[in-house]
């Protein structure tokens, strides 16, 4: 495995144990994270750029690290974040295809 693809996987593990925590802690509610995530995920979908210029494996992979970081939330309340590998495969069974693939 490419080492970049190590460290991204450490980085998005990092980041959900945050919002684990900051949820924990009642800074935010997973609502609010979820919220957030699901902001970004529009903003980048709906750049112009991401249909124009890329094939929809390359937009999933520009949305793999938001959809990674949704599964994670929503799994607020389990005692540890999920293994990436758990995560990585529930992204996979929820991905829904975009308008121009259907």
């Amino acid at each position: 495995m490419n080492v970049a693809n190590l460290q991204i996987e450490g980085l998005l593990m990092a980041v959900a144990a945050i919002n684990d925590t900051l949820v924990r802690k009642g800074v935010l509610s997973a609502d609010e994270v979820d919220l957030a995530l699901r902001k970004v995920e529009a903003s980048m979908t709906g750049d112009e750029r991401l249909y124009e210029d890329l094939s929809p494996s390359n937009r999933d992979a520009v949305c793999f690290p938001i959809r990674l970081l949704m599964a994670a939330n929503t799994r607020q309340g389990e005692t540890d974040v999920p293994p990436f590998a758990e995560l990585a495969r529930s992204v996979g069974r929820t991905k829904e295809p975009y308008n121009d693939q259907l």
